[in-house]
């Protein structure tokens, strides 16, 4: 079984894109969310309320073009597609320059403990809980829950990709800035000019959906039963794809929706591999044909929110309660994310 750089290079076999299947898969799932979008704009509330639910899925749908343009997997030295991405990414508060920041690094330091959380949720050992002050847990605590997902709109994109960003570097994220222009400016001319129904239903309500979908979806795929972490001088980034990313099982439906994101080990593995080929890297490498798995079912959904503080020794995660009965440790190993 191949490990390493081999594996990586083995890997880059699927990673070209087929530009005129980009587009064309492209072209589909704009159509498809602007036809919700008029739904949800104009129909009834009993025919608007599911084609925001669509629209929303279709944002997610859409966002995943946006992430592997970023990742350069799909529309690379395109002028249209690069306008069409740019302009998306600030519909989802989700500007270029803080994407690219924030996303990058998660992928060059997943499982691994590097001092801060930059692009990933927070994940501290049992020796750092419980070094941590009240109002340090308090914020690990919120950072990591599930309400905090559900309203990921709020505090994972206006704030944590719009407005923490811009207050820290305003000339190299003014991306944040104009994200929140853009998007509160779409929305509230849309209720100036056409009223409430096409404003919330049609344009804003889809995106919280997608963001908190995605909030899910991104901490499901890296917070899981069976999650490996490995201390800086252990890590080792084929390890770290392999074993700290999982394979979030769905439906054909919703692996469309979510733009096959849940073969997420693939993708860590090799992030130059398009969207529409990462099942057809799957089936072809041996080595990826074994993951952590995880789905939308309630049990597992449970699993992942559960585990809350790394334990070296034991090597799982740790609920709350199980970190708060363990005796103190005196030095911290070099295990974490």
């Amino acid at each position: 079984m191949r490990t390493g750089p081999e594996l990586v290079r083995a890997s880059n076999e699927y990673a070209k894109e087929d530009r005129a299947l980009t587009w064309r898969l492209l072209i589909v799932a704009l159509v498809l969310w602007f036809a919700a979008i008029g739904v949800a704009s104009v129909a009834p509330l009993w025919a608007a309320i599911p084609a925001t639910v669509l629209a929303g899925l279709m944002v997610v749908r859409v966002f995943i073009f946006y992430h592997d343009y970023l990742h350069t997997a799909i529309l690379v030295g395109s002028p249209l597609g690069a306008f069409i991405m740019r302009m998306f990414g600030y519909y989802v508060l989700a500007g270029v320059s803080v994407w690219r920041e924030t996303h990058d690094y998660h992928h060059r330091h997943t499982a691994k403990m590097v001092g801060a959380a930059i692009g990933s949720y927070p994940t501290v050992t049992i020796a750092m809980w419980q070094a941590m002050t009240p109002g340090q847990r308090f914020a690990y605590k919120f950072v990591r829950n599930p309400v905090t997902m559900l309203f990921g709109t709020i505090f994972m994109f206006v704030i944590g990709m719009c407005i923490s960003p811009f207050r820290r570097q305003p000339k190299q994220h003014l991306d944040g800035l104009l994200s929140l222009v853009f998007q509160w400016s779409l929305v509230g001319g849309t209720w100036y000019f056409f009223g409430w129904q096409p404003a919330i239903l049609g344009f804003w309500l889809p995106c919280a959906i997608a963001h908190a979908a995605g909030s899910y979806l991104f901490y499901a795929q890296h917070n899981f039963p069976g999650m490996e972490l490995r201390g800086r001088r252990d890590w080792e980034y084929t390890f770290a794809a392999l074993h700290s990313s999982s394979m979030f099982d769905m439906n054909p439906v919703m692996h469309w929706f979510t733009g096959n994101i849940g073969f997420h080990h693939v993708h860590h593995l090799n992030h130059r591999i398009p969207f529409y080929r990462l099942p057809e890297a799957m089936a072809g490498m041996p080595e990826l044909q074994n993951p952590h798995r995880t789905t939308w079912l309630p049990k597992d959904i449970a699993a992942c929110l559960h585990g809350h503080v790394w334990d070296p020794k034991e090597g799982r995660m740790l609920t709350y309660a199980e970190a708060e009965s363990r005796p103190p440790i005196v030095e911290e190993p070099l295990v974490a994310r």
